[in-house]
């Protein structure tokens, strides 16, 4: 089967699943307790968060760890909820991830002002400075790279844009950390990333915090993780998600993204030319080097493609809902101006660090395959 959805999760690396194992069988006391194995695994926790703090370029106080982006980007919104003054918006991006987009309503409602993106799928930020003519927000959040369209999003000029205001900054880098350097994240105030988008274990992520002020729990019961989030701590899945993510630094380092955009800019190519009236999502601005997101042709529902290019043993993703009645269109398409008719015509093809060339033809293949099924079936009718 050729795996394309590695936007959705990475499977784990054969080193990571090492490092789970043996941690697993090594540090198998709690963390909060006394005795020597308590200590130990407490000792393995520490190290760990060390190494993620210097791969992001911040404190190792100012990490927590959690069960994810999810969890994590509730927990900020949460804590702004409980501190900002109750009419004090919150600004962020129209094409964030639905776990932010869902929780700021639930937290803020009628207190959020989205930002806007342009038809290549960045986010606008020229509107920021004639919004802050009126009251400034409580916290901006600008994602570092789009999880539908792969698309690259301004969060370091966002980042400086409010620093200097003395804004609190999130920044969602679950869909950059591994495809991308995370130096230098950690100068935002806060960031949210989780494993299994590179690699580690599933259930396992991190929320880099202010290094100064309190933050208030979304989960309560303990004082672990300096009372900012309580529970046990996964140690196993922790050191796996740090090992994880220093190998993919290390891939990265080796000039691994540059070699990998190649086949997948050649893909482009080719699919445009077999696929008359496909329109990649995002061409001519920066994007993960991974990502390909395409309007197919207007010739089957998106939903059929997937499930016949998975028939051709290619799995793959759609990056918003078939037009069945039950669910809406992508919000980050309807975002980038796009109509509903056009948003559900998405696919989304996500490749990881180790896939061969090889296998960027063979979708290509199987791509030409399902468009003959589809044009033959479509001539017999």
């Amino acid at each position: 089967m050729l795996y394309f959805d590695h936007n959705a999760t990475s499977p784990m690396t054969a080193s990571a699943r090492q490092v789970w194992l043996d941690a697993a069988e090594r540090w198998v006391g709690n963390p909060s307790s006394q005795h020597r194995l308590g200590s130990r695994a407490s000792s393995a926790l520490e190290d760990a968060r060390h190494r993620l703090a210097r791969l992001l370029g911040c404190d190792a106080l100012d990490l927590v760890f959690t069960s994810g982006a999810t969890e994590s980007n509730n927990q900020v919104l949460h804590h702004f909820a409980r501190v900002l003054p109750p009419d004090r918006e919150v600004w962020i991006s129209s094409i964030e991830h639905p776990c932010l987009v869902q929780a700021a309503r639930w937290y803020f409602p009628g207190r959020v002002r989205w930002l806007p993106a342009n038809p290549q799928g960045q986010v606008d930020l020229d509107v920021l400075d004639d919004w802050a003519l009126g009251a400034l927000p409580g916290v901006v959040c600008v994602m570092a790279a789009n999880n539908e369209t792969g698309v690259i999003q301004p969060w370091a000029e966002a980042r400086a844009w409010c620093a200097s205001r003395e804004i609190p900054f999130l920044c969602d880098a679950t869909q950059w950390l591994g495809k991308l350097p995370a130096q230098g994240l950690g100068g935002c105030d806060w960031v949210s990333g989780c494993a299994h988008k590179f690699g580690g274990p599933r259930g396992v992520g991190f929320l880099k915090c202010p290094t100064r002020g309190r933050v208030s729990p979304l989960i309560r019961g303990g004082s672990q993780e300096e009372g900012r989030r309580a529970g046990t701590e996964n140690v196993p899945g922790i050191l796996s998600l740090v090992s994880a993510l220093e190998s993919r630094e290390a891939w990265l380092a080796a000039g691994g993204a540059e070699h990998a955009s190649v086949p997948k800019a050649r893909f482009e190519a080719q699919l445009l030319e077999e696929l008359p009236g496909t329109e990649v999502v995002g061409q001519g601005v920066p994007r993960l080097w991974n990502t390909v997101s395409a309007l197919f042709p207007q010739k089957d529902c998106q939903q059929r493609w997937v499930v016949k290019l998975d028939r051709q043993g290619c799995a793959v993703s759609t990056g918003s809902a078939c037009a069945s009645g039950s669910e809406e269109p992508s919000h980050v398409l309807k975002a980038m101006g796009f109509a509903d008719s056009q948003a559900n015509r998405m696919i989304r093809l996500s490749s990881g660090w180790d896939t061969p060339e090889a296998d960027w033809d063979r979708l290509l293949d199987a791509i030409k395959v399902v468009r003959d099924s589809i044009e033959k079936g479509n001539t017999a009718r």
